[in-house]
């Protein structure tokens, strides 16, 4: 689960960031905090080339928005993400219902470090819950779940390039827009995933809609992040 903080006041960002990263690293390694900003407008910017699927925003930004505006905008992007609320103001909350953000939680910034701590870990492993469940229903919510040794991911369909069978027996390789994973699996069991997926190959399974060049001549496609994939005989006809 890839999470973003947000928070202007920089030893609140950095308690937050310890006690999440803490945590994660003994308890749920499959937790990752890939930023860690101050502003709504850094998290815009990287949430627009890279996915994130959980988000702990504080209400009271400085700036050119504040956290319920940030998260408003990030609901128009992913329906599905976790954002939680921290604040030092209870009576902010009833103003998530104004902007129908939906939010899963909300942590008031308790003067009791351990309260707010403790608060606030419940907080992250209900959203990792819900992160496992979500990707489970993988046909309703277009996202791909798998196992990377004791970690689970779920990626979404968009942001899947390809995938291709890794030199690892029984394994496959998935390129995706936050990275490359490997994982036990066949490339058949995924063939009928979603429409936009095709074979090219024994060894390739595209996602068209990043195929950037086809060349029949040398039987090779390239797609949109760069990447040359192989196309054979039998399988030409599902990218023609």
């Amino acid at each position: 689960m890839r999470v973003i903080i947000c928070e202007d006041d920089l030893s609140q960002r950095q308690s937050i960031l310890t006690d999440i990263v803490q945590y994660a690293n003994f308890h749920i390694p499959g937790i990752e905090v890939v930023l860690c900003a101050s502003s709504g407008v850094e998290v815009l910017n990287y949430i627009n080339h890279y996915p994130a699927d959980c988000y702990f925003l504080d209400i009271n930004l400085e700036g050119d928005m504040c956290g319920l505006e940030l998260a408003s905008l990030i609901r128009e992007k992913d329906s599905l993400a976790n954002i939680i609320f921290v604040t030092t103001f209870a009576d902010k909350l009833k103003l998530t219902f104004k902007y129908k953000i939906a939010a899963m939680d909300y942590i008031i910034k308790d003067p009791n470090k351990e309260v707010f701590q403790e608060n606030l870990i419940v907080a992250l492993k209900t959203a990792y819950h819900r992160y496992i469940a979500i990707g489970q229903q993988n046909e309703r919510v277009n996202m791909l779940q798998f196992k990377v040794g004791e970690n689970i991911r779920n990626i979404k369909y968009e942001d899947i390039y390809y995938l291709e069978t890794a030199t690892v027996a029984h394994k496959l390789k998935l390129h995706t827009k936050s990275g490359i994973y490997e994982f036990y699996g066949k490339l058949k069991d995924y063939e009928k995933l979603d429409t936009r997926f095709r074979r090219c190959h024994n060894s390739y399974l595209i996602n068209i809609d990043y195929l950037f060049e086809y060349s029949p001549k040398e039987r090779t496609l390239t797609m949109s992040n760069g990447h040359t994939c192989l196309v054979s005989y039998r399988y030409a006809k599902n990218i023609k």
